[in-house]
């Protein structure tokens, strides 16, 4: 599988993406929220053409507990779409930088990710406890994964691999996520964040 070097977040440096991964609190199974921060480009844009994909949903709704059935049907909707999509880029697919689309054939890690939600919402899951997020992986680039907020921790179903892992169990950056209460609404997961309009600017390989 290959990620998405070109989703969407300002470029920062080394010693800042050090800083960021040593203030950001891995240490329990939930990731902490800091306040709202701007979507990225592409989700605002997804959202205009699948309107029906980001209506708000009520706050009743929470954490769906993690069942031996539950936990089956994200091992199986992770696989299952892992297989089936073939890794491509916007570039590659579109002739542009980032578009967020569900892919029938081919996509990248958003592609991935809103499939992902796509189908479990289909099979019963609430949209709260399935959001899209934005991380810097393992090369510093930037990637999108599907998080699944359930009673027992954050989980993370990513392109890159078959296993469900809870988020700090993961080698990323946590960066931002749609909000459980209304997913036209993301919040940071970065304590350092001081400059959410830098994030409209798109993610970029750290310098």
């Amino acid at each position: 599988m290959i990620g998405c070097g070109f989703l969407a977040l300002a470029p920062i440096a080394q010693a800042d993406e050090d800083r960021r991964t040593a203030h950001q609190d891995q240490s329990q199974p939930f990731m902490r929220v800091y306040g709202p921060t701007y979507p990225p480009y592409g989700y605002v844009r997804f959202c205009q053409y699948f309107a029906g994909e980001c209506k708000a949903v009520p706050l009743a709704e929470s954490r769906v507990t993690l069942s031996p059935i539950r936990m089956l049907e994200l091992d199986t909707v992770n696989r299952q779409v892992n297989k089936a999509i073939e890794p491509a880029s916007d570039m590659e697919l579109y002739g542009e930088t980032e578009r967020w689309t569900i892919p029938t054939a081919k996509g990248d890690c958003e592609d991935y990710a809103l499939l992902k939600r796509k189908i479990l919402i289909e099979r019963g899951w609430p949209i709260s406890a399935l959001l899209m997020t934005v991380v810097r992986d393992e090369k510093g680039e930037g990637h999108a994964v599907l998080t699944a907020r359930t009673a027992q921790g954050d989980y993370v179903l990513d392109n890159k691999t078959d296993e469900i892992r809870v988020w700090q169990k993961t080698p990323y950056t946590y960066i931002m996520r749609q909000s459980y209460i209304d997913p036209n609404v993301w919040v940071s997961l970065d304590p350092t964040d001081q400059e959410k309009p830098a994030l409209l600017s798109g993610v970029r390989k750290r310098r």
